[in-house]
């Protein structure tokens, strides 16, 4: 059984490849180029080395903004005040 070194590219059967982030006696991390982080124990992983590179990071989404609030004191001044029944 082999130990991976961190930043070793590796293939797991169910992930496909990624990068090894962290290792020791107990546990691996391993960032997978489409699933993610996943933490697997050491003495049960199944890895396999790999040649395939890693891609491009992909630009974080923009976070949206909010839309202005329809209660803002403009809005309220334009609009038609209604009667109230007594």
């Amino acid at each position: 059984m082999a130990f991976h070194a961190k930043g070793d590219r590796v293939t797991q059967p169910q992930y496909g490849p990624g990068t090894v982030t962290d290792v020791n006696a107990h546990h691996t991390v391993i960032d997978f180029d489409q699933h993610g982080v996943r933490t697997f124990v050491t003495n049960l992983v199944k890895l396999e080395p790999t040649t395939e590179v890693r891609p491009a990071p992909r630009a974080a989404a923009r976070k949206r903004t909010k839309k202005a609030a329809a209660a803002t004191p403009a809005a309220a001044a334009s609009a038609p005040a209604t009667p109230r029944p007594e």
